[in-house]
């Protein structure tokens, strides 16, 4: 009779008067009860076959990681920037009455004070245990999650009110970041969607909290946290994109050209910018003060009749292109208060990539394709790569930035300008 009232089986097959090898005992002279270590008959489930992993279950942790990885380091920088702001906003109004820590507590109140107590306790566990690796981590403020943080943002938003405009705006980002604090939280499956939606709320939440410089334009696409762990290994390539299309569904022309305080673009036609950037709005640009620079293939080149050939247009098809690109960009410099900003060449020579080099006050962005045989421009693979930097140091002698901005330099000192 086993501890739980329970009867357990006989260990001799004998005892109850049944022969050893009855149907659905032990085999013949084995003994009921033990456990048999001869190898499992075909077809028959193996003990611990489940443990085993293939090339496609480590593919999938490996994946589960990676965006596991990514999510946490913008989760982190989230929670650390929203401590901060709790820690200015709200020590000055507590702590001279309520005094050390405990203007944390008078600070979540009656509401907050289940949860303000558990982050207390745990700052003693972590105390005693040796955890506190950090002396400015011995507070309890330290010990808030995210929700906590938030939930006193919200308790005395008229504390922060004069600092931030839309509190609307910061709770639909934490919103959004829940969902995948969740995920992470308990190393669940994150999908490429949850992530892509949790960095875009992240860097709209740390621009909003004023964790950043700069205009809106010069954060066209703001650093990834990730990139600055392994931005080394890359240069300064921030991302890579099969084609075209897909470049412009993440970066729009629209966030790429706009707010831009210098543009240099060489090409063979320059779609990306003449055929999705309005004329108007490049009049805009130009008039608040961008320096334009154009570098166009000449229509009239052999060059082009070559390029014609390989893409297997008709004759003239892509010079009348460029010719209608390039009177575009004329009409554009003709309505111009200063044209003298707005600098249209073009160049007899192979054409050997686009470049669009983008720069703003404290930051650029570079968007560049090779020219394929038999590929359009808008079917090459491009490149994004980041000129400067901000936070990010990069080595100016090994980025593709640089190296670009040098071509563009070279082939514009041997073009011809356009009058």
């Amino acid at each position: 009779m086993s501890s739980g009232g329970l009867e357990l089986p006989p260990g001799d097959g004998g005892h109850e008067g049944g022969p050893a090898d009855a149907p659905g005992g032990a085999p013949a002279g084995v003994a009921a009860g033990t456990v048999s270590l001869a190898p499992p008959e075909a077809g028959s489930v193996r003990a611990g076959a489940e443990l085993d992993w293939g090339a496609d279950e480590w593919s999938e942790v490996r994946t589960r990681a990676q965006r596991a990885g990514r999510a946490y380091i913008w989760l982190n920088l989230i929670e650390q920037r929203l401590r901060s702001v709790v820690g200015a906003v709200l020590r000055p109004v507590y702590e001279p009455v309520h005094g050390g820590d405990d203007w944390v507590v008078a600070a979540a109140g009656p509401a907050g004070q289940e949860w303000v107590q558990r982050a207390v306790a745990v700052r003693e566990v972590s105390r005693r245990k040796g955890y506190l690796l950090d002396p400015a981590d011995d507070n309890v403020l330290s010990f808030l999650t995210l929700p906590q943080l938030r939930e006193l943002m919200v308790q005395h938003w008229p504390c922060f009110e004069p600092y931030f405009d839309d509190r609307r705006e910061i709770e639909l980002a934490l919103d959004e970041l829940e969902v995948t604090r969740n995920v992470v939280s308990r190393n669940r499956a994150l999908s490429r969607p949850v992530l892509e939606q949790a960095e875009r709320a992240s860097a709209r939440l740390l621009e909003v909290l004023g964790a950043g410089a700069g205009s809106p334009a010069a954060d066209r696409l703001p650093i990834d946290a990730v990139e600055g762990l392994v931005g080394d290994r890359y240069a300064d390539v921030i991302s890579v994109h099969p084609d075209r299309v897909r470049l412009q569904r993440q970066l729009p022309a629209e966030d790429l050209f706009g707010g831009a305080r210098r543009l240099d673009a060489i090409g063979i036609g320059l779609n990306l910018l003449v055929q999705n950037f309005s004329g108007r709005r490049l009049v805009r640009l130009t008039e608040a003060g961008c320096r334009v620079r154009l570098l166009f293939l000449n229509p009239a080149s052999s060059a082009v009749k070559r390029r014609e050939r390989e893409l297997g247009l008709r004759k003239g098809e892509l010079s009348r292109s460029v010719e209608m690109n390039i009177l575009h960009v004329r009409r554009v410099r003709a309505g111009l208060r200063d044209p003298s900003r707005f600098d249209i060449h073009v160049f007899d020579e192979t054409p050997r990539f686009t470049a669009y080099l983008v720069e703003g006050e404290t930051s650029g962005i570079a968007v560049v394709q090779s020219y394929l045989r038999r590929a359009r421009g808008m079917e090459a693979p491009v490149l994004v790569l980041r000129g400067g930097g901000r936070g990010v140091p990069k080595d100016a002698d090994h980025g593709l930035f640089t190296t670009y901005r040098e071509e563009f330099e070279s082939v514009w000192e041997d073009s011809r300008p356009v009058s």
